[in-house]
């Protein structure tokens, strides 16, 4: 078995592992796991920027991209990656994780879904939501870091200009999701708030292998389908998704979800 280079570091009791889901024909940027981004060490795809972060979490067995095709299979394995193909008819990361699961008859108690477009995503972010999940009664939950106002400024720049960028998340006093969106939520008057009560939700989920099993029974809802959300298919069936509050630690986080977003990351991987 291949595992993480801290995997004797593990602190997790439950065997956790990691699937990347990745497609070639995103709608809102083809190709984009194999776009470059350049950093100190050099020009790397997304794909693999974003699987070098999932190896340095702590705790993990097993680092696998899922995808449905050949070119970021090529490239996939040409870096040292796991790989596991999927059907292109997988409408969505989580679906493709639970084909994933079933089509290498992967055998965990925790599976892990890091977005394959998120490369600056810290190893605490993922570690944090392996510890919660060990006492959680939920059957799925994932990442959530209060924005900065720099970050709140990309959000209402992309939506003033018709792109859609990162998503918000509204949670209760018990950190039970309410709601995802695409929209800068709540409401926030103009003015300034300290601390700001947005919330970016963070492109990773945890599932418990029931949770991936129930997922391929239902049918997308109205509000995944207006959002373009997978999450919320859990939420629209009743299912209990824990939000787990990440610090940042002074690093930025983002996601590539358009052609402008390329130059945002570089600019934080050039600073090491």
């Amino acid at each position: 078995m291949i595992a993480c280079a801290q995997a004797c570091e593990a602190k997790h009791t439950m065997k956790t592992i990691i699937i990347i889901p990745a497609r070639y024909a995103s709608t809102r940027y083809p190709g984009k796991p194999l776009v470059g981004l350049r950093g100190p060490d050099g020009t790397k795809p997304l794909i693999r920027r974003s699987w070098e972060a999932a190896m340095t979490a702590r705790g993990i067995a097993e680092v696998y991209v899922a995808t449905d095709d050949d070119r970021i299979r090529s490239a996939a394995e040409g870096f040292g990656a796991q790989v596991i193909m999927t059907s292109p008819e997988a409408e969505n990361g989580t679906m493709r994780c639970a084909e994933a699961v079933a089509n290498a008859r992967l055998s965990a108690d925790l599976v892990i879904n890091l977005q394959g477009d998120a490369p600056l995503t810290p190893p605490w972010f993922v570690e944090a939501l392996a510890d919660a999940m060990q006492t959680s009664p939920a059957q799925c939950a994932t990442p959530v870091i209060r924005c900065d106002a720099e970050t709140v400024s990309h959000f209402r720049e992309d939506r003033r200009n018709g792109r859609v960028g990162g998503t918000t998340a509204v949670f209760d006093a018990q950190m039970r999701a309410l709601y995802f969106s695409k929209e800068v939520i709540p409401y926030t008057p103009e003015g300034d708030h300290n601390p700001i009560p947005v919330f970016h939700h963070v492109g990773i989920y945890a599932y418990r292998p029931a949770a991936l099993a129930a997922y391929q029974g239902w049918q997308m809802g109205p509000l995944e389908r207006m959002e373009g959300l997978e999450q919320l298919r859990f939420l629209e069936n009743g299912m209990e998704m824990a939000c787990v509050e990440v610090d940042g630690k002074g690093r930025v986080f983002w996601e590539l979800n358009n052609p402008v977003d390329v130059a945002r990351i570089e600019s934080v991987l050039a600073k090491g």
